[in-house]
């Protein structure tokens, strides 16, 4: 079993729903962090192909100047994923008490989930419907920071170092059959120097994990 009963338990067991029901039009991690994100889907994603954007909200990290066939996306707060501009369609739905998609087999080239993954509770669930609906060759980025809803991550988030969530993303992909090799990144932000020179760490730490549908 890749988590343990106690490692997929919440802080605030409420349902998922009522606390993402007010909209939140913040976003979660800095602008270094931002431009990473950006930067790495400007290198692995290709114009012109379907992309899901799994767990989004109202803020998209596309670059601009790429245009894409289709951008759906999936959310738990209405209000957000309408104001995001890049989606030509989304549907709401708790992943943590319905992890199936309503998304046909073999139907995207690209999945992405930015600052969310550490709070599904049936990862390998969810990683199987990815592997599902993914075109073969298709690739899937899950990108992450130190920063959450602390009372909503599992168990196993909130325990973990940086490093071992890296390893525990790469485990969510090696949970599942036909994925290859997750590749792992793992950066700081820059800090401007006066920051620095007051022992004031960073930015945002920049992770990704990487997998392509074999």
């Amino acid at each position: 079993m890749l988590l343990q009963p106690a490692q997929r338990t919440k802080l605030d067991p409420s349902d998922d729903t009522e606390f993402y029901a007010i909209p939140r039009f913040v976003t979660h991690v800095d602008e270094g962090f931002i431009d990473q994100l950006t930067n790495l889907y400007r290198e692995r994603l290709q114009p012109h192909t379907r992309i899901f954007d799994m767990m989004s909200s109202w803020v998209s990290h596309l670059p601009e100047e790429m245009e894409f066939a289709h951008v759906e996306g999936h959310g738990l707060n209405e209000a957000e994923l309408a104001k995001n501009p890049r989606l030509d369609r989304f549907f709401v739905q708790n992943l943590n008490e319905n992890p199936r998609f309503p998304l046909p087999d073999e139907s995207f080239d690209a999945v992405l989930n930015a600052v969310s993954i550490q709070y599904l509770q049936h990862p390998e669930i969810v990683f199987g419907e990815i592997h599902r609906i993914l075109k073969p060759g298709g690739v899937v980025i899950i990108s992450f920071s130190n920063r959450m809803f602390y009372q909503k991550a599992i168990q196993a988030w909130r325990d973990g170092t940086d490093r071992s969530r890296l390893q525990l993303v790469k485990g969510y992909f090696n949970a599942v059959e036909g994925f290859t090799q997750p590749e792992a990144i793992a950066r700081q932000s820059d800090a401007p120097s006066f920051l620095q020179l007051l022992g004031i760490g960073g930015g945002d730490p920049f992770y990704a994990v990487i997998a392509y549908r074999r």
